[in-house]
Protein backbone atom coordinates (compact mmCIF):
# COMPACT_ATOMS: atom_id res chain seq x y z
CA UNK A 1 0.00 0.00 0.00
CA UNK A 2 1.54 3.22 -0.63
CA UNK A 3 2.17 5.85 1.79
CA UNK A 4 0.68 9.36 1.49
CA UNK A 5 2.50 12.27 2.96
CA UNK A 6 0.54 14.92 4.78
CA UNK A 7 1.32 17.51 2.71
CA UNK A 8 -0.01 15.71 -0.48
CA UNK A 9 -3.41 14.72 1.72
CA UNK A 10 -3.16 18.68 2.42
CA UNK A 11 -2.71 19.25 -1.07
CA UNK A 12 -5.62 17.17 -2.49
CA UNK A 13 -7.84 18.53 0.21
CA UNK A 14 -7.47 22.16 -1.12
CA UNK A 15 -7.76 21.19 -4.35
CA UNK A 16 -11.13 19.89 -4.38
CA UNK A 17 -11.84 22.63 -2.38
CA UNK A 18 -11.32 24.78 -5.33
CA UNK A 19 -12.51 22.53 -8.59
CA UNK A 20 -15.96 20.69 -8.89
CA UNK A 21 -14.98 17.03 -9.71
CA UNK A 22 -17.66 14.98 -8.25
CA UNK A 23 -20.08 14.47 -11.46
CA UNK A 24 -17.13 12.26 -12.52
CA UNK A 25 -16.60 8.31 -11.96
CA UNK A 26 -13.85 7.41 -9.92
CA UNK A 27 -11.45 6.36 -12.17
CA UNK A 28 -12.14 9.54 -14.13
CA UNK A 29 -12.06 11.48 -10.75
CA UNK A 30 -9.24 9.58 -9.78
CA UNK A 31 -6.85 10.89 -12.93
CA UNK A 32 -8.73 14.28 -13.06
CA UNK A 33 -7.31 14.74 -9.31
CA UNK A 34 -3.68 13.24 -10.21
CA UNK A 35 -3.57 15.67 -12.99
CA UNK A 36 -4.79 18.63 -11.50
CA UNK A 37 -2.17 18.07 -8.14
CA UNK A 38 0.59 17.51 -10.56
CA UNK A 39 0.13 20.32 -12.17
CA UNK A 40 -1.86 23.21 -10.36
CA UNK A 41 -3.37 24.07 -13.21
CA UNK A 42 -7.29 23.66 -13.02
CA UNK A 43 -8.58 23.84 -16.02
CA UNK A 44 -7.82 20.35 -16.56
CA UNK A 45 -11.15 19.88 -15.28
CA UNK A 46 -12.64 21.30 -18.39
CA UNK A 47 -10.23 20.10 -21.27
CA UNK A 48 -9.81 16.46 -19.81
CA UNK A 49 -11.37 13.74 -21.72
CA UNK A 50 -11.65 10.86 -19.61
CA UNK A 51 -14.51 7.89 -20.21
CA UNK A 52 -15.01 5.46 -17.02
CA UNK A 53 -15.69 2.44 -18.92
CA UNK A 54 -12.06 2.77 -21.19
CA UNK A 55 -10.57 3.52 -17.64
CA UNK A 56 -11.73 0.15 -15.79
CA UNK A 57 -10.59 -1.00 -19.20
CA UNK A 58 -7.00 0.29 -19.02
CA UNK A 59 -6.93 -0.42 -15.40
CA UNK A 60 -7.61 -4.02 -16.22
CA UNK A 61 -4.81 -4.14 -18.17
CA UNK A 62 -2.29 -2.62 -15.90
CA UNK A 63 -3.14 -5.08 -13.38
CA UNK A 64 -2.81 -7.72 -15.39
CA UNK A 65 0.90 -6.64 -16.41
CA UNK A 66 0.49 -4.85 -19.80
CA UNK A 67 3.75 -3.34 -20.86
CA UNK A 68 4.10 0.23 -20.61
CA UNK A 69 5.56 2.29 -23.18
CA UNK A 70 6.95 6.28 -22.67
CA UNK A 71 7.61 8.46 -25.42
CA UNK A 72 10.52 9.80 -22.83
CA UNK A 73 12.39 9.52 -20.01
CA UNK A 74 10.95 11.97 -18.08
CA UNK A 75 7.66 10.15 -18.10
CA UNK A 76 9.47 6.96 -17.67
CA UNK A 77 10.66 8.12 -15.01
CA UNK A 78 7.84 9.23 -13.74
CA UNK A 79 6.38 6.22 -13.44
CA UNK A 80 6.67 5.07 -9.73
CA UNK A 81 6.02 1.66 -9.08
CA UNK A 82 6.48 -0.06 -12.46
CA UNK A 83 8.83 -0.31 -14.93
CA UNK A 84 8.01 1.54 -18.28
CA UNK A 85 9.35 0.77 -21.50
CA UNK A 86 11.29 3.94 -23.41
CA UNK A 87 13.32 3.32 -26.98
CA UNK A 88 13.96 7.42 -27.20
CA UNK A 89 17.67 6.45 -26.07
CA UNK A 90 17.88 2.97 -27.70
CA UNK A 91 20.89 2.98 -30.38
CA UNK A 92 18.28 1.82 -33.23
CA UNK A 93 16.57 4.91 -32.37
CA UNK A 94 19.06 7.25 -34.05
CA UNK A 95 19.42 5.25 -37.05
CA UNK A 96 15.70 4.80 -37.45
CA UNK A 97 14.95 8.60 -36.94
CA UNK A 98 17.94 9.79 -39.88
CA UNK A 99 16.83 7.23 -42.19
CA UNK A 100 13.36 7.95 -41.97
CA UNK A 101 13.24 11.56 -41.26
CA UNK A 102 11.29 11.32 -37.54
CA UNK A 103 11.95 12.38 -34.52
CA UNK A 104 13.77 10.10 -32.02
CA UNK A 105 10.70 9.81 -30.03
CA UNK A 106 8.46 8.87 -33.05
CA UNK A 107 11.58 6.76 -33.90
CA UNK A 108 11.56 4.86 -30.68
CA UNK A 109 7.59 4.49 -31.06
CA UNK A 110 7.90 2.65 -34.11
CA UNK A 111 10.78 0.34 -32.34
CA UNK A 112 8.06 -0.23 -29.55
CA UNK A 113 5.25 -1.28 -31.94
CA UNK A 114 7.56 -3.78 -33.44
CA UNK A 115 8.56 -5.35 -30.31
CA UNK A 116 5.63 -4.37 -27.79
CA UNK A 117 2.98 -4.74 -30.10
CA UNK A 118 -0.93 -4.86 -28.86
CA UNK A 119 -2.29 -5.02 -25.55
CA UNK A 120 0.44 -2.06 -24.65
CA UNK A 121 -0.31 1.03 -22.33
CA UNK A 122 1.44 3.82 -24.31
CA UNK A 123 2.26 7.19 -22.18
CA UNK A 124 3.26 10.19 -24.30
CA UNK A 125 3.85 13.63 -22.64
CA UNK A 126 5.88 14.84 -24.66
CA UNK A 127 6.41 13.83 -28.58
CA UNK A 128 3.38 14.68 -30.19
CA UNK A 129 5.53 13.26 -32.99
CA UNK A 130 5.12 9.80 -31.27
CA UNK A 131 1.23 10.42 -30.71
CA UNK A 132 1.17 10.69 -34.10
CA UNK A 133 3.67 8.04 -34.98
CA UNK A 134 1.20 5.77 -32.56
CA UNK A 135 -1.60 6.63 -34.44
CA UNK A 136 -0.22 6.14 -37.66
CA UNK A 137 0.53 1.99 -37.16
CA UNK A 138 -0.91 -1.14 -36.84
CA UNK A 139 -0.93 -1.44 -32.85
CA UNK A 140 -3.74 -2.28 -30.68
CA UNK A 141 -3.13 -0.36 -27.85
CA UNK A 142 -5.24 -1.33 -24.29
CA UNK A 143 -4.99 2.39 -23.95
CA UNK A 144 -3.14 5.39 -24.28
CA UNK A 145 -2.22 8.18 -22.68
CA UNK A 146 -2.49 11.11 -25.15
CA UNK A 147 -0.86 14.69 -23.40
CA UNK A 148 1.78 15.82 -25.05
CA UNK A 149 2.45 19.67 -24.46
CA UNK A 150 3.71 22.10 -27.18
CA UNK A 151 2.57 24.81 -29.58
CA UNK A 152 3.27 22.11 -32.57
CA UNK A 153 1.21 19.55 -33.47
CA UNK A 154 0.67 18.94 -29.81
CA UNK A 155 -3.05 19.88 -29.91
CA UNK A 156 -3.21 18.52 -33.14
CA UNK A 157 -2.29 14.97 -31.92
CA UNK A 158 -4.74 14.52 -28.86
CA UNK A 159 -7.26 15.77 -31.25
CA UNK A 160 -6.26 12.94 -33.50
CA UNK A 161 -6.18 10.31 -30.81
CA UNK A 162 -9.61 11.91 -29.19
CA UNK A 163 -11.41 10.97 -32.84
CA UNK A 164 -9.80 7.63 -33.37
CA UNK A 165 -11.82 5.70 -31.17
CA UNK A 166 -8.59 3.95 -29.75
CA UNK A 167 -9.46 3.85 -25.70
CA UNK A 168 -7.27 6.89 -24.28
CA UNK A 169 -6.89 9.15 -21.64
CA UNK A 170 -6.24 12.79 -23.18
CA UNK A 171 -6.98 16.88 -23.36
CA UNK A 172 -7.84 19.61 -25.44
CA UNK A 173 -5.13 22.31 -26.13
CA UNK A 174 -1.75 22.77 -26.02
CA UNK A 175 -0.84 21.74 -22.39
CA UNK A 176 0.13 18.63 -20.93
CA UNK A 177 3.64 17.38 -20.25
CA UNK A 178 5.92 14.56 -19.02
CA UNK A 179 4.43 15.04 -15.24
CA UNK A 180 0.61 15.14 -16.42
CA UNK A 181 1.25 12.17 -18.30
CA UNK A 182 3.39 10.40 -15.33
CA UNK A 183 0.64 11.45 -12.96
CA UNK A 184 -2.55 10.03 -15.14
CA UNK A 185 -0.79 6.71 -15.59
CA UNK A 186 -0.19 6.96 -11.80
CA UNK A 187 -3.91 7.38 -10.96
CA UNK A 188 -4.65 4.24 -12.66
CA UNK A 189 -1.93 2.48 -10.64
CA UNK A 190 -2.47 3.74 -7.31
CA UNK A 191 -6.08 3.07 -7.77
CA UNK A 192 -8.30 1.02 -5.43
CA UNK A 193 -11.53 0.26 -5.47
CA UNK A 194 -13.81 1.79 -2.77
Amino acid sequence: MRRVHPIETESYRIMRDLVYLSHLGPRSRAVAERVIHASADLEYADSLVLDEETLVRGLEALRAGAPIVADVGMVAAGVTSREALCFVSDPRTREVSEDSGITRSAAGFRIAAAEVGDGAVWVVGNAPTALFELLASDVEPALVIGLPVGFVGAAESKEKLIESGLPAIANRGRKGGSAVAAAALNALIYYEED
